[in-house]
């Protein structure tokens, strides 16, 4: 049962982990050279997962603007706002299916102690 929850937390953590990079992402969409962050879920020794937060290098659009050199390209950030989106809502779903877990875990246990009582 100890196993279960340990697997549960440290998937809400990962999950929290990715959420924050969605967030991250989202926020700095309109940043200038902005490079975006990818987080992969890697299983650990004891069942559990951890998040790998790597930066994404790939090029971001190019555009022309106006400066006091005159006109320049100027990189955009390479974040894909459908995507990020799209990442967010099932991070979530996934953060939230840990978190009923731990609750079912928990209402067993207090089940188990009612029955001892």
């Amino acid at each position: 049962m100890i196993s279960a929850t340990s697997s549960a937390l440290s998937a809400l953590s990962a999950f929290s982990t990715k959420l924050n990079s969605n967030a991250n992402n989202i926020a700095n969409l309109q940043s200038e050279g902005f490079k975006k962050t990818r987080v992969t879920n890697e299983s650990t020794a004891d069942q559990g997962v951890k998040a790998v937060v790597d930066t994404v290098n790939t090029q971001g659009m190019m555009r022309l603007e106006e400066t006091s050199n005159g006109t320049e390209m100027v990189e955009l950030s390479n974040v894909d706002m459908a995507q990020e989106l799209a990442d967010s809502t099932l991070n979530t779903r996934f953060y939230e299916a840990n978190l009923k877990t731990i609750k079912a875990e928990d209402e067993m246990t207090q089940s188990v102690l009612d029955l001892r009582a």
